[in-house]
């Protein structure tokens, strides 16, 4: 006869405000089986999991049912507190009465009988249990970054510290991200470049570092511990190994006047270039659809004057497979253009701002290109269309951010900072200057954010307008912008020399892709999602992967560098170990029945089912039957649910213990 005990949590007033847990913990004392049953306010905490393990002892216990939470939050602590105690872990279960009960429920009286039911289900589930053991795997002790921004660089760098090999791969020809194009960063006004350049080299130079730049994550097989991953390297038609970065080949192209990206397309560059002066690794790569030699075969400049020969117009795009333990997707973010969306698109383009056409309304990124010293302008504030110093600036927030109608409900949380920020930066070039800002809310929540705010109205003199801009046109040299100040109540006209759009931060293009190649889930707008908001915020559901930085949603750099930090030392946990121990909840066939029919293979989420050939002693291929890889299957039960022979069963989840469930009822 089993000797159950079951353990009813109030979780405060979160379960006991519609849940009559005394009750709940009387009815689970009725049920056979159940040797114990109490209540208790808080059974997570240590009071609580001592009263577990002294009731194991006690009562002689060879099964616990805790009814509490969900089993995401604390399944964990109370497994642990049971094999304290001697008991194995596995025969410790949840019932999730808070979440499929009592949050969801308000009649108390028809919450409570749910909550007794639920506690039944899991008392007969358990009866039926059986003893497992952690499954090990080995753990190989190198990660992949994706992504080369300051998140990426950041996480490389930590993890490399503590002696781990990292593969930093970043799409473009350099790392740096976004942090490289700013001018100055808030709330101090340091130099972007003087804070990233040095990190930048140290990633080049580490000896546990190899950077992979131009190059893109192809594909993602394996799990924790065990990743296969599969990495494009795009032809950058220079020789990496030969190339000295004298940039000789650049200062000979013929074609120089290709709209710089690295400028927000307002500075040029030549056909074959480096990104900026101080990219990491110094190594141009041609542009192969603005390139003569490509497009019609003739020129060859570059090649002509290379002295090492490092230039290669054959070179091709090459693939390498990389064993790893754990990934850290850092891949950042993007701004939104106000430019015509395409049709059916669920995000729009600003009409009323005349779509992106206007050559003097620019984003916030592009003005940080104006007014850096290594920018198109050498740091001098010059309108795009003519080159003039602007006068009157208007800077607008919350373009398609807080905008449902847009198609972008969220706060990008940078973008107030950042104006005030531009609002100084004008000033301190352009005295005889006047900044205006249309804004809806100041949102400042960080250290010193809302005293460097404050000095941008206060001391700096830039006019902060609450409300929004309905419109803005051309007229002449000037731009109107037509808006309202809600805080007086009239309307309000300003001929701009220039404006600024504070835009929203979205997600990278292709964030999608590369999240269906990892296996990671991802929200409506493409950001990464993470495990749990509160316990997990740096890992993702897939186990061995980690978030960092703004590809998980919109964030300022301290809080960048603060969760790669965090993403690394996950990552350095995860290679403390030579063996990794996994939940033994995982599928399993029986060979004697299965008829090799492989439509669990075709269902595998994770790709944990393989062929296996059962052979008689002389060798003789007598039948190939599935075979689920521990290290591999996530036990979902797709598999067993799938299965026409009912030959894969889900340990802890057996068709015995799920039929016990059901007659419990």
């Amino acid at each position: 006869m089993s000797r159950i005990g079951v353990f009813v949590c109030h979780c405060g007033e979160n379960i006991s405000r519609t849940v009559d847990v005394e009750q709940v913990a009387r009815a689970a004392g009725e049920i056979p089986g159940v040797a114990y049953a109490c209540d208790y306010k808080y059974m997570c905490s240590d009071p609580g999991q001592n009263l577990l393990k002294k009731a194991v002892a006690e009562h002689k216990l060879d099964g616990v049912v805790v009814a509490a939470c969900s089993p995401r939050m604390h399944e964990k602590t109370f497994r642990k507190a049971a094999s304290a105690a001697g008991l194995n872990p596995y025969l410790c279960d949840m019932a999730n009465i808070r979440e499929h009960c009592s949050w969801v429920h308000e009649d108390k009286k028809l919450a409570t009988a749910k909550a007794a039911d639920i506690v039944k289900l899991m008392v007969e589930r358990v009866k039926k249990g059986k003893s497992l053991a952690p499954i090990t795997v080995p753990v190989t002790k190198r990660a992949l970054v994706i992504g080369g921004g300051i998140a990426g660089i950041q996480a490389a760098l930590d993890i490399a510290d503590a002696g781990h090999q990292v593969m930093l791969v970043e799409r473009e020809p350099s790392i740096g991200g976004h942090m490289a194009q700013l001018s100055e960063t808030f709330p101090t006004l340091d130099c972007s470049q003087c804070i990233m350049t040095p990190k930048m080299v140290d990633v080049a130079n580490h000896p546990n570092i190899t950077l992979h730049t131009f190059s893109e994550v192809e594909k993602v097989e394996g799990y924790i511990g065990n990743f296969q991953v599969t990495l494009k390297h795009k032809a950058r038609s220079v020789d990496e190994s030969k190339c000295t970065g004298c940039g000789i080949c650049m200062t000979k192209c013929p074609k120089k006047k290709i709209p710089n990206e690295f400028d927000q397309g307002h500075g040029m560059r030549t056909a074959i270039y480096v990104p900026f002066p101080q990219a990491v690794p110094n190594t141009p790569v041609i542009d192969r659809e603005n390139c003569t030699m490509f497009q019609s075969g003739k020129c060859g400049v570059c090649a002509k004057v290379c002295g090492p020969g490092a230039v290669d117009y054959q070179q091709e795009d090459r693939f390498s497979v990389e064993s790893v333990g754990a990934v850290v997707v850092a891949t950042g973010f993007k701004l939104y253009s106000i430019d015509r969306k395409p049709e059916g698109s669920p995000i729009q383009g600003y009409g009323e701002f005349g779509y992106g056409t206007i050559p003097d309304v620019i984003d916030g990124l592009t003005f940080e290109r104006l007014a850096s010293a290594s920018g198109p302008t050498g740091g001098k504030i010059l309108r795009p269309s003519d080159g003039k110093e602007p006068k009157q600036v208007v800077f607008i927030q919350c373009v398609g951010s807080r905008a449902r109608e847009k198609g972008i409900s969220y706060c990008s949380k940078v973008c107030c900072m950042y104006t005030a920020k531009h609002t100084m930066l004008y000033h301190h070039k352009v005295h005889d200057g006047q900044a205006y800002v249309f804004f809806m809310d100041a949102r400042t929540p960080g250290k010193g954010y809302d005293e460097f705010w404050r000095r941008a109205v206060e001391e700096e003199e830039a006019v902060y307008i609450r409300g929004m801009v309905s419109r803005m046109y051309q007229k002449g040299e000037k731009i109107v912008v037509m808006g309202s100040d809600i805080q007086v109540g009239v309307q309000v006209e300003i001929e701009a020399d220039l404006v600024v759009l504070a835009t929203a931060v979205q997600a990278q293009d292709g964030a999608d892709l590369l999240a269906q190649k990892l296996g990671i889930s991802y929200d409506k707008y493409n950001f990464y999602s993470e495990a749990h908001a509160k316990l997990k915020p740096v890992e993702c559901a897939t186990a061995g992967i980690y978030l960092a930085g703004a590809c998980q949603g919109p964030k300022d750099i301290p809080d960048t560098v603060s969760q790669a930090s965090a993403a690394a030392a996950k990552v350095m946990t995860l290679f403390s170990k030579d063996q990794l121990e996994r939940d033994p909840v995982v599928a399993k066939v029986n060979e004697k029945y299965c008829v090799g029919c492989l439509a669990c293979k075709k269902v595998c989420p994770y790709g944990a089912v393989e062929e296996k050939e059962i052979r008689d002693r002389q060798g003789n291929l007598v039948k190939v039957v599935a075979y689920v890889n521990p290290g591999v299957c996530g036990g979902c039960g797709t598999c067993q649910a799938t299965c026409p022979s009912k030959s894969v069963e889900l340990d802890g989840y057996t068709d015995e213990q799920i039929m016990a469930m059901i007659e419990s009822l």
